[in-house]
Protein backbone atom coordinates (compact mmCIF):
# COMPACT_ATOMS: atom_id res chain seq x y z
CA UNK A 1 0.00 0.00 0.00
CA UNK A 2 1.45 3.32 -1.14
CA UNK A 3 -0.20 5.55 0.36
CA UNK A 4 -2.86 6.34 3.32
CA UNK A 5 -5.86 7.20 0.77
CA UNK A 6 -5.02 4.09 -1.10
CA UNK A 7 -5.91 1.41 2.42
CA UNK A 8 -9.36 3.52 2.09
CA UNK A 9 -10.08 3.00 -1.78
CA UNK A 10 -9.60 0.24 -3.81
CA UNK A 11 -10.50 -1.20 -7.04
CA UNK A 12 -10.46 -4.59 -7.96
CA UNK A 13 -10.87 -4.71 -11.68
CA UNK A 14 -10.91 -7.15 -14.49
CA UNK A 15 -12.27 -10.32 -11.72
CA UNK A 16 -15.04 -12.67 -12.19
CA UNK A 17 -17.22 -12.14 -9.06
CA UNK A 18 -18.33 -15.10 -7.64
CA UNK A 19 -21.47 -14.99 -4.74
CA UNK A 20 -23.29 -17.82 -3.80
CA UNK A 21 -26.13 -17.75 -6.57
CA UNK A 22 -24.59 -16.29 -9.43
CA UNK A 23 -21.08 -15.52 -11.01
CA UNK A 24 -20.49 -11.98 -13.50
CA UNK A 25 -17.72 -10.50 -14.75
CA UNK A 26 -17.48 -7.07 -12.89
CA UNK A 27 -15.31 -4.57 -11.23
CA UNK A 28 -15.68 -4.05 -7.10
CA UNK A 29 -14.96 -0.99 -5.85
CA UNK A 30 -14.10 -0.35 -2.14
CA UNK A 31 -14.16 2.55 0.29
CA UNK A 32 -13.99 3.46 3.79
CA UNK A 33 -14.89 -0.50 4.64
CA UNK A 34 -17.68 -0.89 2.55
CA UNK A 35 -18.14 -2.44 -1.05
CA UNK A 36 -19.33 0.58 -2.89
CA UNK A 37 -19.75 -0.13 -6.39
CA UNK A 38 -19.86 -3.45 -8.61
CA UNK A 39 -20.53 -3.75 -12.08
CA UNK A 40 -18.44 -2.62 -15.52
CA UNK A 41 -17.17 0.77 -15.88
CA UNK A 42 -17.13 1.85 -12.57
CA UNK A 43 -16.93 5.96 -11.67
CA UNK A 44 -14.69 6.31 -9.18
CA UNK A 45 -12.42 8.78 -7.54
CA UNK A 46 -8.62 9.21 -8.12
CA UNK A 47 -6.19 7.97 -5.71
CA UNK A 48 -7.63 4.23 -5.23
CA UNK A 49 -5.49 0.86 -5.06
CA UNK A 50 -6.17 -1.03 -8.56
CA UNK A 51 -5.56 -4.98 -7.71
CA UNK A 52 -5.68 -6.54 -11.46
CA UNK A 53 -7.74 -9.77 -11.06
CA UNK A 54 -7.87 -10.52 -14.87
CA UNK A 55 -8.49 -14.17 -15.39
CA UNK A 56 -9.03 -14.75 -11.11
CA UNK A 57 -11.99 -15.44 -9.06
CA UNK A 58 -13.34 -12.45 -6.29
CA UNK A 59 -15.10 -14.16 -3.73
CA UNK A 60 -16.55 -13.03 -0.68
CA UNK A 61 -13.97 -13.82 2.35
CA UNK A 62 -14.36 -17.36 4.08
CA UNK A 63 -16.17 -17.63 7.26
CA UNK A 64 -14.59 -20.39 9.64
CA UNK A 65 -17.65 -21.03 11.88
CA UNK A 66 -15.32 -23.02 14.42
CA UNK A 67 -12.20 -22.38 15.54
CA UNK A 68 -9.71 -22.67 19.08
CA UNK A 69 -7.74 -20.16 19.58
CA UNK A 70 -5.92 -19.61 23.25
CA UNK A 71 -8.05 -22.06 24.73
CA UNK A 72 -6.44 -24.87 27.20
CA UNK A 73 -8.12 -28.16 26.82
CA UNK A 74 -7.40 -32.01 28.07
CA UNK A 75 -4.56 -30.45 30.24
CA UNK A 76 -2.75 -28.57 27.11
CA UNK A 77 -3.07 -24.92 25.29
CA UNK A 78 -3.98 -24.82 21.84
CA UNK A 79 -0.41 -23.85 19.42
CA UNK A 80 -2.51 -20.92 18.27
CA UNK A 81 -3.21 -17.33 20.17
CA UNK A 82 -5.92 -15.02 18.66
CA UNK A 83 -2.54 -13.19 16.52
CA UNK A 84 -1.67 -16.22 15.17
CA UNK A 85 -4.52 -18.08 14.28
CA UNK A 86 -6.36 -14.92 13.13
CA UNK A 87 -3.28 -14.29 10.64
CA UNK A 88 -3.54 -17.75 9.64
CA UNK A 89 -7.11 -17.26 8.55
CA UNK A 90 -6.19 -14.63 6.66
CA UNK A 91 -3.20 -16.10 4.86
CA UNK A 92 -5.74 -18.97 3.54
CA UNK A 93 -8.61 -16.15 2.11
CA UNK A 94 -10.87 -16.42 5.52
CA UNK A 95 -11.40 -12.76 6.83
CA UNK A 96 -14.00 -13.69 9.84
CA UNK A 97 -13.22 -16.53 12.34
CA UNK A 98 -16.08 -17.75 15.36
CA UNK A 99 -14.41 -19.09 18.72
CA UNK A 100 -15.32 -20.94 21.16
CA UNK A 101 -15.33 -19.70 25.11
CA UNK A 102 -15.99 -23.18 27.31
CA UNK A 103 -16.40 -22.43 30.63
CA UNK A 104 -15.68 -25.04 33.29
CA UNK A 105 -18.03 -26.95 35.47
CA UNK A 106 -19.91 -24.74 37.39
CA UNK A 107 -17.58 -21.38 35.84
CA UNK A 108 -20.01 -18.72 35.31
CA UNK A 109 -20.40 -17.69 31.55
CA UNK A 110 -20.12 -14.25 31.70
CA UNK A 111 -16.67 -15.26 33.21
CA UNK A 112 -15.20 -17.34 31.22
CA UNK A 113 -16.25 -14.82 27.80
CA UNK A 114 -14.71 -11.77 29.40
CA UNK A 115 -11.54 -13.65 29.78
CA UNK A 116 -11.66 -14.79 26.20
CA UNK A 117 -12.70 -11.11 24.96
CA UNK A 118 -10.29 -9.37 26.79
CA UNK A 119 -7.23 -11.37 25.23
CA UNK A 120 -8.52 -11.51 21.87
CA UNK A 121 -9.53 -8.26 21.15
CA UNK A 122 -5.72 -6.70 21.79
CA UNK A 123 -4.81 -10.10 19.44
CA UNK A 124 -7.57 -10.45 16.80
CA UNK A 125 -6.09 -9.42 12.98
CA UNK A 126 -9.50 -10.30 11.51
CA UNK A 127 -13.29 -9.86 12.43
CA UNK A 128 -14.14 -12.62 15.27
CA UNK A 129 -17.04 -13.57 17.13
CA UNK A 130 -17.58 -16.11 19.60
CA UNK A 131 -19.65 -19.08 20.49
CA UNK A 132 -20.48 -19.79 24.62
CA UNK A 133 -20.56 -22.84 25.40
CA UNK A 134 -23.53 -24.39 27.71
CA UNK A 135 -21.29 -26.77 29.68
CA UNK A 136 -23.52 -27.50 33.04
CA UNK A 137 -27.27 -26.24 33.06
CA UNK A 138 -29.19 -24.24 36.05
CA UNK A 139 -30.90 -20.90 36.45
CA UNK A 140 -28.09 -19.17 36.79
CA UNK A 141 -26.52 -20.38 32.90
CA UNK A 142 -30.36 -19.40 31.53
CA UNK A 143 -29.91 -16.23 32.87
CA UNK A 144 -26.55 -15.35 31.76
CA UNK A 145 -27.18 -16.63 28.46
CA UNK A 146 -29.91 -13.97 28.64
CA UNK A 147 -27.43 -11.36 29.59
CA UNK A 148 -25.01 -12.61 26.96
CA UNK A 149 -26.98 -12.48 23.87
CA UNK A 150 -28.99 -9.01 25.20
CA UNK A 151 -25.57 -7.08 25.89
CA UNK A 152 -22.54 -9.02 24.86
CA UNK A 153 -23.45 -9.74 20.98
CA UNK A 154 -23.48 -13.43 21.19
CA UNK A 155 -25.95 -15.21 19.24
CA UNK A 156 -24.77 -19.43 19.61
CA UNK A 157 -24.43 -21.67 21.93
CA UNK A 158 -22.76 -25.10 21.85
CA UNK A 159 -24.39 -28.17 24.01
CA UNK A 160 -22.38 -31.14 24.19
CA UNK A 161 -24.29 -34.96 24.17
CA UNK A 162 -20.49 -36.12 24.93
CA UNK A 163 -17.08 -35.73 27.13
CA UNK A 164 -19.29 -37.18 30.36
CA UNK A 165 -18.33 -36.09 33.69
CA UNK A 166 -17.22 -32.60 31.58
CA UNK A 167 -19.19 -31.00 29.48
CA UNK A 168 -22.27 -32.99 28.58
CA UNK A 169 -26.00 -32.22 29.48
CA UNK A 170 -28.36 -35.17 30.12
CA UNK A 171 -31.24 -35.28 28.05
CA UNK A 172 -33.72 -33.36 29.92
CA UNK A 173 -31.13 -30.28 30.34
CA UNK A 174 -30.27 -29.85 26.65
CA UNK A 175 -34.23 -29.75 25.93
CA UNK A 176 -34.20 -26.92 28.42
CA UNK A 177 -31.43 -25.37 27.43
CA UNK A 178 -32.54 -25.62 23.47
CA UNK A 179 -36.15 -24.18 24.55
CA UNK A 180 -34.17 -21.22 26.41
CA UNK A 181 -32.01 -20.82 23.16
CA UNK A 182 -35.75 -20.38 21.32
CA UNK A 183 -36.72 -18.30 23.54
CA UNK A 184 -33.91 -15.58 23.32
CA UNK A 185 -33.36 -16.32 19.37
CA UNK A 186 -30.00 -17.70 19.72
CA UNK A 187 -28.10 -20.35 17.30
CA UNK A 188 -28.23 -23.67 18.94
CA UNK A 189 -25.26 -26.10 18.31
CA UNK A 190 -24.90 -29.45 19.50
CA UNK A 191 -22.29 -31.87 19.58
CA UNK A 192 -23.93 -35.29 19.08
CA UNK A 193 -22.19 -38.18 20.41
CA UNK A 194 -23.72 -40.97 23.06
CA UNK A 195 -21.92 -39.66 25.78
CA UNK A 196 -23.26 -42.11 28.59
CA UNK A 197 -22.33 -45.37 25.63
CA UNK A 198 -18.65 -43.90 25.11
CA UNK A 199 -17.81 -43.86 28.81
CA UNK A 200 -19.03 -47.70 29.29
CA UNK A 201 -16.91 -48.19 26.53
CA UNK A 202 -13.91 -46.29 27.71
CA UNK A 203 -14.30 -48.20 31.08
CA UNK A 204 -14.28 -51.37 29.15
CA UNK A 205 -11.29 -50.66 26.56
CA UNK A 206 -9.23 -49.28 29.71
CA UNK A 207 -10.02 -52.04 31.92
CA UNK A 208 -8.62 -54.67 29.78
CA UNK A 209 -6.22 -52.52 27.87
CA UNK A 210 -3.78 -54.91 28.76
CA UNK A 211 -5.40 -58.00 27.36
CA UNK A 212 -6.66 -56.26 24.47
CA UNK A 213 -3.14 -54.23 23.73
CA UNK A 214 -5.24 -51.04 22.80
CA UNK A 215 -3.61 -48.14 24.47
CA UNK A 216 -2.61 -45.90 21.12
CA UNK A 217 -4.22 -43.69 19.09
CA UNK A 218 -6.60 -46.22 17.25
CA UNK A 219 -8.49 -46.64 20.80
CA UNK A 220 -10.12 -43.10 19.58
CA UNK A 221 -11.83 -44.92 16.22
CA UNK A 222 -12.69 -48.10 18.82
CA UNK A 223 -14.29 -46.18 21.04
CA UNK A 224 -16.40 -43.38 19.61
CA UNK A 225 -18.42 -45.81 16.78
CA UNK A 226 -20.24 -44.40 14.38
CA UNK A 227 -23.11 -46.26 15.86
CA UNK A 228 -23.01 -43.94 18.39
CA UNK A 229 -22.74 -40.30 16.73
CA UNK A 230 -26.20 -41.21 14.76
CA UNK A 231 -27.47 -42.67 17.66
CA UNK A 232 -26.87 -38.97 19.23
CA UNK A 233 -27.75 -37.12 16.49
CA UNK A 234 -31.31 -38.70 15.81
CA UNK A 235 -32.27 -37.71 19.44
CA UNK A 236 -30.75 -34.40 19.47
CA UNK A 237 -32.62 -33.53 16.40
CA UNK A 238 -35.80 -35.33 18.48
CA UNK A 239 -35.31 -33.18 21.47
CA UNK A 240 -35.10 -29.78 19.23
CA UNK A 241 -38.29 -30.81 17.40
CA UNK A 242 -40.22 -31.02 20.73
CA UNK A 243 -38.47 -27.69 21.83
CA UNK A 244 -39.35 -26.28 18.88
CA UNK A 245 -36.34 -25.11 18.61
CA UNK A 246 -33.64 -24.81 14.94
CA UNK A 247 -30.79 -26.94 15.52
CA UNK A 248 -27.36 -26.69 14.11
CA UNK A 249 -25.41 -30.24 13.94
CA UNK A 250 -21.51 -29.56 14.56
CA UNK A 251 -18.10 -31.99 13.54
CA UNK A 252 -20.92 -34.27 11.59
CA UNK A 253 -18.71 -37.08 11.06
CA UNK A 254 -20.28 -40.03 9.54
CA UNK A 255 -22.19 -41.58 6.69
CA UNK A 256 -24.46 -43.05 8.83
CA UNK A 257 -25.29 -39.68 11.07
CA UNK A 258 -24.96 -37.85 7.00
CA UNK A 259 -28.07 -40.43 6.67
CA UNK A 260 -29.69 -39.36 9.45
CA UNK A 261 -29.41 -35.82 9.13
CA UNK A 262 -30.05 -35.77 5.33
CA UNK A 263 -33.80 -37.79 6.52
CA UNK A 264 -34.70 -35.65 9.21
CA UNK A 265 -34.39 -32.46 6.46
CA UNK A 266 -36.74 -34.70 4.04
CA UNK A 267 -39.32 -34.62 6.85
CA UNK A 268 -39.41 -31.03 7.00
CA UNK A 269 -37.28 -30.79 10.33
CA UNK A 270 -35.64 -27.38 10.41
CA UNK A 271 -31.79 -28.85 11.15
CA UNK A 272 -28.39 -27.93 9.64
CA UNK A 273 -25.27 -29.27 10.02
CA UNK A 274 -21.26 -28.51 9.81
CA UNK A 275 -18.80 -30.67 9.02
CA UNK A 276 -14.75 -30.41 9.51
CA UNK A 277 -12.07 -30.27 6.59
CA UNK A 278 -10.58 -33.03 7.98
CA UNK A 279 -13.52 -35.25 7.68
CA UNK A 280 -14.21 -34.49 4.14
CA UNK A 281 -10.61 -35.66 2.90
CA UNK A 282 -9.39 -37.44 5.48
CA UNK A 283 -10.19 -41.01 7.12
CA UNK A 284 -9.37 -43.29 9.89
CA UNK A 285 -6.62 -45.60 8.68
CA UNK A 286 -4.04 -42.89 10.19
CA UNK A 287 -5.16 -44.05 13.85
CA UNK A 288 -3.45 -47.27 12.47
CA UNK A 289 -0.36 -45.59 11.16
CA UNK A 290 3.26 -47.62 12.70
CA UNK A 291 4.57 -44.03 13.60
CA UNK A 292 3.15 -43.04 17.09
CA UNK A 293 3.12 -39.52 16.21
CA UNK A 294 1.85 -39.53 13.30
CA UNK A 295 -1.22 -41.63 13.79
CA UNK A 296 -1.81 -39.39 17.06
CA UNK A 297 -1.38 -36.05 15.00
CA UNK A 298 -5.01 -37.03 13.71
CA UNK A 299 -7.28 -37.60 17.59
CA UNK A 300 -10.01 -35.68 16.98
CA UNK A 301 -13.53 -35.94 18.45
CA UNK A 302 -15.70 -37.39 16.65
CA UNK A 303 -13.07 -39.80 15.40
CA UNK A 304 -12.06 -39.86 11.24
CA UNK A 305 -13.83 -42.75 10.05
CA UNK A 306 -12.26 -46.21 9.23
CA UNK A 307 -14.55 -46.50 5.61
CA UNK A 308 -12.43 -44.77 2.66
CA UNK A 309 -15.98 -44.28 1.45
CA UNK A 310 -16.79 -41.62 4.08
CA UNK A 311 -15.00 -38.20 3.06
CA UNK A 312 -16.47 -38.26 -0.31
CA UNK A 313 -19.72 -39.13 0.95
CA UNK A 314 -19.54 -36.18 3.14
CA UNK A 315 -18.40 -33.76 0.21
CA UNK A 316 -21.76 -34.57 -1.65
CA UNK A 317 -23.56 -33.65 1.55
CA UNK A 318 -21.73 -30.79 1.75
CA UNK A 319 -22.76 -30.47 -2.69
CA UNK A 320 -25.92 -31.15 -2.66
CA UNK A 321 -27.17 -28.87 0.52
CA UNK A 322 -27.80 -31.82 3.41
CA UNK A 323 -24.64 -29.97 4.90
CA UNK A 324 -24.38 -26.93 4.80
CA UNK A 325 -20.96 -25.63 6.29
CA UNK A 326 -17.30 -26.84 6.30
CA UNK A 327 -15.13 -25.00 9.11
CA UNK A 328 -11.52 -26.15 10.09
CA UNK A 329 -12.47 -26.69 13.50
CA UNK A 330 -8.68 -25.56 14.26
CA UNK A 331 -7.40 -26.47 17.54
CA UNK A 332 -3.75 -27.18 17.10
CA UNK A 333 -1.56 -29.12 19.67
CA UNK A 334 1.79 -29.93 18.91
CA UNK A 335 3.63 -33.45 19.12
CA UNK A 336 5.20 -32.63 22.50
CA UNK A 337 1.82 -32.27 23.64
CA UNK A 338 -0.19 -35.28 22.23
CA UNK A 339 2.42 -37.47 23.67
CA UNK A 340 1.28 -37.10 27.14
CA UNK A 341 -0.87 -39.52 26.17
CA UNK A 342 1.75 -41.88 24.47
CA UNK A 343 0.39 -44.37 26.86
CA UNK A 344 -3.07 -44.02 27.20
CA UNK A 345 -4.78 -42.86 24.35
CA UNK A 346 -7.42 -41.18 26.34
CA UNK A 347 -4.93 -38.03 27.77
CA UNK A 348 -3.78 -37.69 23.49
CA UNK A 349 -5.47 -33.88 23.71
CA UNK A 350 -8.26 -33.87 21.08
CA UNK A 351 -7.98 -31.36 17.91
CA UNK A 352 -6.87 -30.96 14.73
CA UNK A 353 -5.26 -27.96 12.72
CA UNK A 354 -6.56 -26.65 9.86
CA UNK A 355 -7.31 -22.69 9.90
CA UNK A 356 -5.06 -21.71 6.74
CA UNK A 357 -5.55 -24.99 4.45
CA UNK A 358 -9.63 -25.32 5.19
CA UNK A 359 -10.60 -23.54 1.88
CA UNK A 360 -7.84 -24.59 -0.88
CA UNK A 361 -8.07 -28.48 0.46
CA UNK A 362 -12.50 -28.40 0.10
CA UNK A 363 -11.69 -26.38 -3.31
CA UNK A 364 -9.23 -29.25 -4.64
CA UNK A 365 -11.42 -31.82 -3.20
CA UNK A 366 -14.72 -30.37 -3.67
CA UNK A 367 -14.90 -27.84 -6.77
CA UNK A 368 -11.50 -30.03 -9.11
CA UNK A 369 -12.74 -33.03 -7.73
CA UNK A 370 -16.32 -32.45 -8.64
CA UNK A 371 -18.64 -32.40 -5.67
CA UNK A 372 -19.46 -28.39 -6.46
CA UNK A 373 -19.31 -25.76 -8.28
CA UNK A 374 -17.78 -22.02 -7.96
CA UNK A 375 -21.13 -20.90 -6.14
CA UNK A 376 -21.38 -23.94 -3.84
CA UNK A 377 -17.83 -23.22 -2.63
CA UNK A 378 -18.59 -19.58 -1.71
CA UNK A 379 -22.08 -20.99 -0.10
CA UNK A 380 -20.43 -23.90 2.14
CA UNK A 381 -17.15 -21.71 3.11
CA UNK A 382 -18.90 -18.17 3.55
CA UNK A 383 -22.31 -17.64 2.64
CA UNK A 384 -24.15 -19.70 4.51
CA UNK A 385 -22.45 -19.15 7.60
CA UNK A 386 -23.36 -15.90 7.26
CA UNK A 387 -27.12 -16.86 6.59
CA UNK A 388 -26.88 -19.17 9.92
CA UNK A 389 -25.04 -16.06 12.40
CA UNK A 390 -27.30 -13.49 11.08
CA UNK A 391 -24.04 -11.53 9.20
CA UNK A 392 -25.41 -11.92 5.79
CA UNK A 393 -25.57 -9.91 3.59
CA UNK A 394 -23.41 -7.72 5.47
CA UNK A 395 -20.74 -10.56 5.14
CA UNK A 396 -20.87 -13.69 2.73
CA UNK A 397 -21.69 -11.52 -0.35
CA UNK A 398 -20.04 -9.25 -2.92
CA UNK A 399 -23.00 -6.44 -2.98
CA UNK A 400 -23.09 -2.78 -2.69
CA UNK A 401 -23.15 -2.08 1.12
CA UNK A 402 -21.45 -5.07 2.11
CA UNK A 403 -18.49 -5.33 4.29
CA UNK A 404 -15.25 -4.86 2.03
CA UNK A 405 -14.46 -8.72 3.28
CA UNK A 406 -13.21 -10.12 -0.16
CA UNK A 407 -10.37 -12.59 -1.34
CA UNK A 408 -9.33 -12.53 -5.05
CA UNK A 409 -8.62 -16.03 -5.90
CA UNK A 410 -6.47 -17.60 -8.37
CA UNK A 411 -8.27 -21.01 -9.70
CA UNK A 412 -5.58 -22.07 -12.14
CA UNK A 413 -2.33 -21.70 -9.33
CA UNK A 414 -1.34 -24.28 -7.19
CA UNK A 415 0.36 -24.90 -4.04
CA UNK A 416 2.13 -27.54 -1.73
CA UNK A 417 0.60 -27.76 1.73
CA UNK A 418 3.64 -27.99 4.29
CA UNK A 419 4.03 -27.50 7.58
CA UNK A 420 7.31 -25.98 6.81
CA UNK A 421 5.58 -22.84 4.95
CA UNK A 422 2.62 -22.74 7.23
CA UNK A 423 1.70 -19.92 9.54
CA UNK A 424 -0.44 -21.70 11.65
CA UNK A 425 1.03 -23.21 14.98
CA UNK A 426 1.56 -26.91 15.55
CA UNK A 427 4.57 -28.94 14.23
CA UNK A 428 2.31 -31.12 11.76
CA UNK A 429 0.15 -30.54 9.02
CA UNK A 430 -2.69 -33.01 8.00
CA UNK A 431 -2.48 -32.34 4.62
CA UNK A 432 1.54 -33.17 4.38
CA UNK A 433 2.22 -32.55 0.53
CA UNK A 434 -1.30 -32.09 -0.91
CA UNK A 435 -0.88 -30.35 -4.13
CA UNK A 436 -3.78 -27.46 -4.10
CA UNK A 437 -5.25 -25.72 -6.94
CA UNK A 438 -6.88 -22.71 -6.23
CA UNK A 439 -4.59 -20.17 -4.23
CA UNK A 440 -5.62 -16.62 -2.52
CA UNK A 441 -3.31 -14.06 -3.84
CA UNK A 442 -5.40 -11.20 -2.19
CA UNK A 443 -6.86 -10.99 1.13
CA UNK A 444 -8.73 -7.24 1.87
CA UNK A 445 -10.70 -7.22 5.47
CA UNK A 446 -12.32 -4.29 6.56
CA UNK A 447 -11.27 -2.75 3.69
CA UNK A 448 -7.65 -2.78 3.84
CA UNK A 449 -5.46 -5.60 1.89
CA UNK A 450 -3.82 -7.50 4.50
CA UNK A 451 -2.17 -10.11 2.76
CA UNK A 452 -1.02 -10.23 -0.69
CA UNK A 453 1.51 -12.27 -2.49
CA UNK A 454 2.86 -14.16 0.66
CA UNK A 455 3.33 -10.56 2.47
CA UNK A 456 1.29 -9.61 5.89
CA UNK A 457 0.26 -5.99 6.04
CA UNK A 458 -2.14 -6.52 9.05
CA UNK A 459 -1.60 -5.62 12.52
CA UNK A 460 -1.42 -7.07 15.76
CA UNK A 461 -5.07 -6.11 16.80
CA UNK A 462 -6.46 -4.59 14.18
CA UNK A 463 -8.99 -7.12 13.70
CA UNK A 464 -12.98 -6.31 16.05
CA UNK A 465 -15.52 -8.49 17.76
CA UNK A 466 -18.22 -8.77 15.68
CA UNK A 467 -21.75 -8.37 18.02
CA UNK A 468 -24.33 -10.92 16.54
CA UNK A 469 -27.72 -10.38 16.14
CA UNK A 470 -30.62 -12.90 17.50
CA UNK A 471 -33.23 -14.53 15.14
CA UNK A 472 -31.60 -15.20 12.06
CA UNK A 473 -34.38 -15.80 9.71
CA UNK A 474 -32.50 -18.43 8.15
CA UNK A 475 -33.26 -20.61 10.85
CA UNK A 476 -36.04 -19.13 12.88
CA UNK A 477 -38.15 -18.15 9.82
CA UNK A 478 -39.50 -21.61 8.50
CA UNK A 479 -39.91 -22.98 12.36
CA UNK A 480 -41.72 -19.95 13.44
CA UNK A 481 -43.94 -20.42 10.56
CA UNK A 482 -44.29 -23.89 11.11
CA UNK A 483 -45.32 -23.70 15.48
CA UNK A 484 -47.70 -21.22 13.89
CA UNK A 485 -49.41 -23.75 12.01
CA UNK A 486 -49.00 -26.78 14.40
CA UNK A 487 -50.09 -24.77 17.39
CA UNK A 488 -52.12 -27.56 19.93
CA UNK A 489 -55.81 -27.16 19.82
CA UNK A 490 -58.28 -28.66 22.15
CA UNK A 491 -61.09 -30.23 19.89
CA UNK A 492 -64.93 -28.73 20.40
CA UNK A 493 -67.17 -31.09 21.04
CA UNK A 494 -70.59 -30.64 22.86
CA UNK A 495 -70.40 -31.31 26.11
CA UNK A 496 -70.79 -34.78 27.88
CA UNK A 497 -74.51 -35.28 29.62
CA UNK A 498 -74.71 -38.75 30.71
CA UNK A 499 -74.05 -40.80 33.84
CA UNK A 500 -70.50 -40.51 35.43
CA UNK A 501 -69.13 -43.42 37.73
CA UNK A 502 -68.88 -43.15 41.35
CA UNK A 503 -64.91 -42.33 41.98
CA UNK A 504 -63.02 -45.50 43.47
CA UNK A 505 -59.57 -44.97 45.38
CA UNK A 506 -59.51 -41.42 45.13
CA UNK A 507 -56.40 -40.92 47.52
CA UNK A 508 -54.74 -42.65 44.65
CA UNK A 509 -52.48 -40.79 41.69
CA UNK A 510 -53.19 -41.99 37.97
CA UNK A 511 -49.61 -41.68 36.93
CA UNK A 512 -46.31 -41.38 38.30
CA UNK A 513 -46.50 -42.12 41.92
CA UNK A 514 -43.90 -41.25 43.88
CA UNK A 515 -41.84 -42.74 46.63
CA UNK A 516 -44.38 -41.58 49.35
CA UNK A 517 -47.48 -43.36 47.38
CA UNK A 518 -46.58 -47.17 47.80
CA UNK A 519 -44.45 -49.05 50.04
CA UNK A 520 -41.49 -50.23 48.85
CA UNK A 521 -41.27 -53.78 47.27
CA UNK A 522 -39.29 -56.83 49.42
CA UNK A 523 -36.59 -57.54 49.00
CA UNK A 524 -35.44 -60.24 46.61
CA UNK A 525 -33.07 -63.11 47.44
CA UNK A 526 -29.67 -63.42 45.68
CA UNK A 527 -29.72 -63.66 42.51
CA UNK A 528 -32.88 -61.72 41.86
CA UNK A 529 -35.32 -64.53 43.20
CA UNK A 530 -38.09 -63.11 45.42
CA UNK A 531 -38.69 -64.44 48.75
CA UNK A 532 -42.31 -65.73 48.97
CA UNK A 533 -42.04 -66.12 52.64
CA UNK A 534 -41.95 -62.10 51.96
CA UNK A 535 -44.40 -61.66 49.33
CA UNK A 536 -47.29 -59.40 49.90
CA UNK A 537 -49.79 -61.88 48.27
CA UNK A 538 -53.03 -62.41 49.97
CA UNK A 539 -56.58 -64.14 50.16
CA UNK A 540 -58.32 -61.96 52.32
CA UNK A 541 -61.42 -59.93 50.70
CA UNK A 542 -63.76 -60.32 48.16
CA UNK A 543 -62.53 -63.55 45.45
CA UNK A 544 -63.28 -64.11 42.32
CA UNK A 545 -65.16 -67.36 42.81
CA UNK A 546 -67.00 -66.34 45.74
CA UNK A 547 -70.35 -66.60 43.92
CA UNK A 548 -69.25 -70.35 42.64
CA UNK A 549 -70.94 -73.22 45.02
CA UNK A 550 -68.71 -75.38 47.20
CA UNK A 551 -68.70 -79.32 48.27
CA UNK A 552 -68.82 -80.33 51.07
CA UNK A 553 -66.04 -82.48 51.31
CA UNK A 554 -64.14 -84.57 49.35
CA UNK A 555 -63.11 -88.25 48.82
CA UNK A 556 -59.31 -88.43 48.27
CA UNK A 557 -58.95 -91.69 46.69
CA UNK A 558 -55.03 -91.48 46.20
CA UNK A 559 -52.82 -91.43 49.29
CA UNK A 560 -51.21 -88.40 50.56
CA UNK A 561 -48.20 -87.47 47.89
CA UNK A 562 -50.06 -89.79 45.28
CA UNK A 563 -49.04 -93.50 44.20
CA UNK A 564 -46.10 -94.62 42.94
CA UNK A 565 -45.43 -97.53 40.78
CA UNK A 566 -41.81 -97.63 40.99
CA UNK A 567 -39.74 -100.86 42.43
CA UNK A 568 -38.34 -99.92 45.75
Amino acid sequence: MSSSSATLRILIKGGKVVNDDFTQEADVYIENGIIQQVGKELMIPGGAKVIDATGKLVLPGGIDTSVHLNESFMNASTADDFYSGTKAALAGGTTMVIGHVLPEKNELLLDAYEKCRSHADAKACCDYALHVGVTWWGPTVRAQMETLVRDRGVNSFQMFMAYKDMYMLRDSELFQALQNCKDIGAVARVHAENGELVAELLFIMLSEALDLGISGPEGIEISRPDELEAEAIHRAITIANRAHCPIYLVNVSSMSAGDVLASAKMQGKVVHGETTTAHAVLNGLQYYHQDWAHAAAFVTVPPLRLDPNTPNYLLSLLGNDTLNVVTSDHRPFTTKQKAMGKDDFTKIPHGVPGVQDRMSVIWERGVVGGKMDENRFVAVTSSNAAKIYNLYPRKGRIIPGADADVVVWDPESTRTISVTTQWQGGDVNLYENLRCHGVPLVTISRGRVVYENGIFTCAEGSGKFYPLRTFPDYLYKKMVQREKCQALKGVERAPYTGDVAAVQNSGKKEVGPSDGDMNPRPCTRHGGVRDLHESSFSLSGAQIDDNVPKRASARILAPPGGRSSGIW
